[in-house]
């Protein structure tokens, strides 16, 4: 096994259609991306991480960072599903020429991509982002002088159970014979175990949360990670606070809404030295005064950009919704729109400068 040749040979079909393309916005935009991301770069922590395509047995695997590829333009063009996103690439020369494919060349099968996603790990794709928003940080762009937290509900991809049913189901997963389906095959998909119950705004609510850190001065975000809708906000501020570290240059600020006040996260912040930014609230002691509620209008002019990100996330991607039944896959697919939207806003950026 090794990869598969692609591009190696320019077809008649491609020389044919090469002068029209001048004209295509979509390639101008994808053209704009590769003048802004290091593909090399990525491809290199690629063969690090995906083993796929490394041993000399079986069939020739596609290239990872192909694989990759198509798997953003699934979110900067809003594709919803895998079998769309093929039907796409084999449709749309754009696709094809952004992804060095040849016309006369088929798009990877749907199921390669659901692979894919499996293959290639959390860690991964942590590094992947890790090496975008280092490569946006040495061409200016601000990267960690402030940043901005906070959390949102997510649908869960299967519907409700009372907790009771959660609990049955998650024994009876836990035996032998829960694996199977009826015929005794092993079960492909399964629903939604991993989501639970919460209240918002006295609305209950079934699924899970997202939690994200996006840079108050770029834009970008920096890190996501899900869990049960049921978890607080407040506790996962170190984690956002630490994962969103990608350059050596310290936080200085966080900004949160009330959500996130309490003592734990004040020592957090005084401990590593980061200026505090997370709105004040009434406690059962003491009434904010008159200087907290102004500062909590100036925190709340910083912080609206995580808000933003999920509001254009909610309309694009349709993150309002779980699209997998497990946490871990979809907090891959987060880190995978999460570097999709860094990329894009850093192509805006740098052109803007």
């Amino acid at each position: 096994m090794g990869y598969k040749r692609i591009g190696e040979e320019i077809s008649f079909a491609d020389f044919a259609v090469s002068r029209s393309l001048e004209h295509n916005r979509s390639v101008r935009l994808m053209d704009r991306i590769n003048e802004v991301v290091r593909w090399r770069n990525v491809e290199a922590l690629l063969q690090e991480y995906y083993e796929i395509g490394k041993t000399i047995e079986g069939a020739d695997a596609y290239p990872p960072l192909l694989l990759l590829k198509c798997l953003l333009l699934q979110k900067w063009f809003r594709i919803q599903s895998d079998p769309e996103l093929e039907n796409q690439i084999n449709d749309r020369i754009s696709f094809k020429k952004f992804l060095g494919l040849p016309l006369d060349k088929p798009s990877p099968d749907h199921s390669t991509f659901s692979r894919f996603r499996s293959r290639l790990s959390k860690e991964a794709m942590i590094k992947l982002n890790n090496v975008v928003l280092q490569e946006f940080a040495k061409r200016g762009l601000s990267i960690n002088e402030g940043i901005a937290v906070d959390a949102r509900l997510v649908e869960s991809a299967s519907k409700p159970l009372s907790n009771d049913e959660i609990k049955k189901e998650k024994e009876k997963r836990d035996k032998p014979e829960g694996k199977l389906d009826k015929n005794g095959n092993v079960l492909k998909f399964s629903r939604d175990l991993e989501s639970d119950w919460t209240i918002q705004n006295d609305v209950p609510h079934y699924g899970l949360k997202e939690h994200a850190s996006v840079d108050v001065n770029s834009g970008f975000v920096l890190a996501t990670t899900f869990t049960p809708a049921s978890d607080h906000d407040s506790k996962y501020l170190p984690y956002l606070a630490i994962a969103s570290c990608h350059t050596k240059d310290p936080i200085k600020k966080i900004y949160a809404d009330k959500g996130y006040y309490g003592e734990p996260n004040r020592f957090f912040l005084h401990l590593n030295d980061i200026e505090d930014g997370i709105m004040r609230k009434d406690t059962t002691t003491a009434r904010i005064t008159e200087i907290e509620k102004e500062r909590n209008k100036q925190i709340s002019k910083k912080r609206y950009v995580v808000e933003q990100y999920f509001g254009l996330s909610h309309l694009h991607d349709g993150a309002y919704r779980a699209r997998f039944t497990t946490i871990v896959k979809n907090i891959w697919d987060a880190m995978c729109r999460q570097m999709a939207f860094n990329i894009f806003r850093g192509s805006k950026l740098l052109v803007m400068t």
